[in-house]
C-alpha cells in the first residue's frame, strides 16, 4: 500500500526593505558581519537544516545588490519580486511556491537581518509540524514595560505577564498562510508578521521558546551585538 509523500519544508526570506534605520546607503541586509554580508549568514542558518528543502528571497525589484553576491547553494534557492510592505513579500515567495510546490508543504519565513539562529532552535520549530495552526520561535518579555505619553513621559507600567517577544523563523503550512495573507492584504488589515495574518485568520500558532541572541539587525549597535554572538557559537 503506497504512502503520500512526506510535505516538504521550503524557507522563505523577505529582504525587500531598505533599512532606514539603520541609516545607510546599503540594504541593511547586504552590510558586512564577520566578512560575510548579513543575508548569507540568515540564509546559510536556515537552508543548511537537513530538514529543509530548499527556499525563495523576496527581493525588491530595484535591487542591484543581490547579483554582487554570486550566492550559490547546494540546495535550490529561488528570487522573486517583493513588494513594499513584509507581508507583500511573503505573500509573492508563497504565491511562486504554490506554482512549483505541494501546497501541503510547510514554510519557514525567516527575516534576511536575524543571522544568529542557531539549529538548535530550528530543531525545536520543525517538530510542529502536527499543528496545523503553526508555530513560531519566541522568547517571553523578561524587562518591565513601561507605556508613554506625549513628551516621552512614563504614562503606566504594562503587564508583561503573559507577553513573549515573537522571533523568526515562522513556521506555517504554505497554503493556508497564503490564504490567511491574502485575507489580511485584500481586507487591508495591517499585520506585521504571519503569526498575526494567521491569527486574524482564526489560528493561534504556538509558542516554541528560542534563544534571546537570535537578534534582528536592525540598527549599527546591533552588528557588534550578532558579531559577538556569532563568535560565541564559534561560527568564526
Amino acid at each position: 500500500m503506497s504512502t503520500a509523500p512526506l510535505p516538504r519544508i521550503w524557507a522563505v526570506f523577505p529582504a525587500a526593505g531598505i533599512g532606514r534605520r539603520m541609516g545607510s546607503a546599503v540594504p541593511k541586509q547586504y552590510l558586512t558581519l564577520l566578512d560575510k554580508p548579513i543575508v548569507r549568514w540568515a540564509l546559510d542558518s536556515v537552508l543548511s537544516h537537513p530538514s529543509v528543502y530548499g527556499g525563495v528571497i523576496a527581493l525588491s525589484p530595484e535591487d542591484a545588490h543581490w547579483e554582487t553576491l554570486n550566492y550559490r547553494h547546494e540546495k535550490p534557492l529561488y528570487r522573486v519580486a517583493g513588494g513594499a510592505e513584509r507581508c507583500d513579500s511573503v505573500h509573492a515567495a508563497l504565491g511562486f511556491l504554490l506554482e512549483i510546490a505541494s501546497p501541503d508543504d510547510w514554510v519557514l519565513v525567516h527575516d534576511a537581518v536575524r543571522p544568529c539562529v542557531t539549529a538548535a532552535d530550528l530543531d525545536r520549530l520543525v517538530a510542529t509540524t502536527d499543528r496545523p495552526d503553526g508555530a513560531l520561535l519566541a522568547v517571553p518579555v523578561r524587562d518591565t514595560l513601561k507605556r508613554q505619553e506625549a513628551g516621552g513621559r512614563v504614562r503606566d507600567t504594562a503587564s508583561r505577564d503573559g507577553l513573549w517577544h515573537a522571533l523568526t523563523p515562522q513556521f506555517f503550512p504554505l497554503a493556508i498562510l497564503f490564504d490567511a495573507l491574502n485575507t489580511a492584504i485584500e481586507r487591508g488589515t495591517p499585520v506585521t508578521d504571519e503569526s498575526q495574518a494567521m491569527e486574524t485568520a482564526g489560528y493561534q500558532p504556538l509558542l516554541v521558546e528560542g534563544q534571546a541572541t537570535n537578534i534582528k539587525v536592525t540598527r549599527r549597535s546591533d552588528l557588534v551585538l550578532a558579531e559577538a554572538v556569532l563568535r560565541s557559537h564559534g561560527c568564526v
